[in-house]
């Protein structure tokens, strides 16, 4: 089963897939859009990845706060998560991406990247973290 991850911010969506296995997490691309509530050409673009990866399952990371409570990032990121489940009828999870981006950029930052060059890098990244996450929390159900 192919799983995509998507990083959902204000004007960018990083995009992340893994292999059918489960095993690997790649970054795919950012997705650039120039105001946040324009998302038409976001979501063909999502539709057009699901069709040509065979996608099953989409992971959306969900902005928590730290002491677990659910702001004004996360209501939009589930709001976009409906947008994208209408969209391809393909099921779409939430996932804590608490932190995510710090790791991301930390792996980038291993990786010898320069952050002038890679800023939006780090929203791929930070949605291979975000289906690693998950991945790993639900490997059972998911095999």
């Amino acid at each position: 089963m192919r799983l995509m991850g998507l990083d959902y911010g204000s004007k960018t969506v990083g995009v992340a897939l893994c292999d059918p296995l489960l095993m690997t997490v790649r970054p795919l691309e950012v997705i650039r859009r120039r105001k946040e509530n324009h998302l038409r050409l976001t979501l063909a673009r999502i539709e057009e990845l699901v069709r040509e990866y065979d996608v099953r399952r989409i992971v959306v990371g969900l902005p928590l706060n730290m002491d677990d409570t659910a702001g004004e990032r996360a209501e939009l990121s589930e709001l976009f998560a409906g947008e994208v489940e209408r969209r391809t009828g393909i099921s779409c999870v939430m996932q804590d991406e608490r932190l995510s981006s710090m790791e991301a950029e930390e792996e980038l930052r291993m990786m010898g990247a320069d952050f002038g060059q890679t800023k939006e890098a780090v929203d791929m990244y930070a949605a291979a973290v975000i289906l690693r996450d998950y991945i790993a929390q639900h490997k059972e159900e998911l095999e």
